[in-house]
């Protein structure tokens, strides 16, 4: 059974006695509905949506925090989840009510101000669910309802003020492989999500559901089927089990009405049993919201051998250079590129690409399309170990990146100087089972001798100067979601150090550090109250950053701790 906790007039008590002790609130949480105008046009004082905006900047307008004052920001409040593994979910700010999600579907209702909790769900999960990444990415709010997609793959509306379930919609079955991580997308009256599950074999899809009633939609496969355009891409059956999962919450433009979702690798990784592009795997892929139709594609690199995912979607702004104003797609790859596209209603072109770590797969671009050449010596086969960089875990990964229009740069959560290496095997494909076409425990990741030096970085593009701008250096690999502030910040965690840290938006400067009790791998936001601003993030190390660390200590020959426990951290200047 699913269970609902609401403490509206108690005293905050731990997470362990109140899992023990059940308690029923007098009252209705005070709350306003979502709007669709609220969330094309947030308040500053709030954080509505997984990137705060549509376009996927990470960055609010509020500056009572800045560079002048940031070095006094201290701890406001803090709130113990009762859970390990990795916390990855930013919290989500209505007009005083705050919602965090945590591993093991939990989501937790609390005062912004106080953090009092208001209310708590926990979903049962099915005791037989195999899934490898025990995480949540965080809800979506609409109307008076908090959206959560599963790692059992439902997809649910709660009450917004009550943590009561409203409906509970099956997306797929568990017991094939397909889980949800992210947090749903909300656009016209209707519930986006993505399915996970590329490494057991899964056929991706994104579905819309209508956010009233739960009632499917739309439903838009990631791999075409017979008779779908780019079927011919995939040889004989393997379309079937082609993967292409999407891990991360799209962004969406309103004026075309178009949903960018950034999809994941095929499967399985052994790229010569599916010899060919592979559409739409490692592309941003642009559906129509009302329909689902795929209006426009752009692959960033065909026929995947690396893992290398390019699920975070693209972030949409206005790009300056010279004699030319367009509106541009944005993404760091995973691949280690920088990629600038243009988006128009129905395609979307090339503009360029830049490597921002080291590459050594991509051989040449085509000029006029972007589509990389690649060294055959980098691609690993049946029995052939082949060595390539960045390593498997990418340029960047999941954690997002961020945008602020006062300075015009893109801020990229960035790992250096770390390659891997694989070699295949031929594998046969069970529902519910790992179908990977390697041999987990033969997976290694090969730092380069400057990686001793450092791996993570903080880089700042200027994108209408298409350069960099300056970097920030970090011992630790990195996996922190990016930040960005109208006060002149930039707000990022994500190394092993356990810190999160604020830095000088314009220099790369760091003006504040925050140790906290594990690594911060969730994504931080910022919300204000009765005039106060807080900035607010979960840290809870786990999932790929821990597995990364072992990799390294495995190379490395040694043993490095960070605690695991989720705490969510909130912060204001001190009076």
């Amino acid at each position: 059974m699913n269970q609902v906790i609401r403490l509206m007039p108690f005293v905050l008590m731990t997470l362990v006695s109140l899992l023990s002790s059940p308690v029923t609130a007098q009252s209705p949480v005070p709350y306003t509905p979502v709007t669709a105008e609220r969330l094309l046009q947030p308040e500053a004082d709030n954080w509505l949506m997984y990137r705060r905006t549509y376009d996927g900047w990470g960055y609010s307008p509020l500056d009572q925090i800045n560079t002048k004052n940031v070095a006094t920001l201290a701890p406001s409040w803090t709130f113990s989840t009762g859970v390990e593994e990795g916390h990855q979910s930013p919290p989500i700010v209505n007009n005083g009510v705050m919602f965090i999600t945590t591993p093991k579907n939990q989501v937790l209702a609390l005062d912004a101000k106080s953090g009092e909790i208001l209310w708590r769900y926990r979903r049962e999960l099915p005791e037989d669910l195999f899934q490898l990444h025990p995480t949540n990415r965080g809800i979506a709010l609409y109307g008076d309802k908090v959206f959560l997609a599963t790692v059992d793959a439902h997809l649910l509306a709660l009450n917004a003020k009550t943590g009561e379930v409203v409906w509970d919609q099956t997306v797929e079955n568990y017991l094939t492989g397909y889980y949800m991580t992210l947090a749903p997308l909300v656009a016209r009256g209707k519930v986006m999500v993505g399915v996970s599950g590329g490494e057991l074999g899964i056929r991706g899809f994104i579905q819309a559901f209508d956010a009233e009633t739960g009632k499917p939609v739309w439903k838009t496969h990631t791999v075409p089927g017979p008779g779908e355009k780019g079927h011919d891409t995939w040889p004989g059956e393997t379309w079937k089990t082609g993967a292409v999962s999407i891990w991360v919450t799209g962004t969406y433009d309103p004026q075309l009405n178009l949903a960018y979702w950034g999809t994941g690798n095929p499967g399985p990784f052994l790229s010569e049993v599916r010899r060919g592009d592979n559409l739409y795997a490692n592309s941003v892929i642009a559906l129509d919201a009302d329909t689902g139709e795929i209006k426009a594609h752009h692959q960033y690199h065909w026929n995947d051998a690396w893992d290398w995912d390019e699920v975070s979607a693209p972030l949409l702004l206005d790009v300056k250079r010279p004699g030319k104003s367009f509106k541009a797609l944005v993404h760091a790859g995973r691949n280690g590129y920088l990629w600038l596209l243009e988006r128009h209603a129905d395609k979307i072109t090339f503009v360029d690409a830049t490597p921002f770590v080291h590459q050594n797969v991509f051989t040449k671009l085509d000029p006029e399309t972007g589509r990389p050449s690649y060294d055959p010596q980098r691609i690993f086969g049946v029995g052939k170990r082949a060595e390539f960089c960045p390593s498997l875990s990418g340029g960047k990964t999941w954690p997002p990146a961020a945008y602020n229009p006062q300075t015009g740069y893109l801020y990229i959560p960035a790992n250096e100087n770390l390659c891997s290496a694989l070699t295949g095997k031929q594998e046969t494909y069970t529902a519910g089972q790992l179908y990977m076409g390697v041999d987990f425990s033969d997976i290694e990741f090969v730092p380069r001798p400057e990686a001793k030096q450092h791996i993570g970085e903080l880089q700042a593009w200027d994108l209408n100067a298409g350069k960099k701008a300056w970097t920030v250096k970090f011992k630790s690999h990195n996996w922190g979601p990016v930040l960005t502030t109208g006060g002149g910040l930039v707000f990022m965690g994500g190394t092993n150090d356990r810190y999160f840290r604020a830095f000088d938006a314009k220099t790369g400067k760091q003006l504040w550090q925050q140790r906290t009790n594990s690594g911060v791998v969730g994504v931080p936001t910022t919300y204000q109250i009765d005039g106060v601003q807080y900035i607010a993030v979960q840290s809870g190390w786990g999932v790929d950053a821990q597995r990364v660390q072992e990799f390294l200590d495995k190379a490395w020959g040694v043993k490095t701790f960070i605690p695991q426990g989720g705490v969510l951290w909130v912060f204001a200047l001190r009076k």
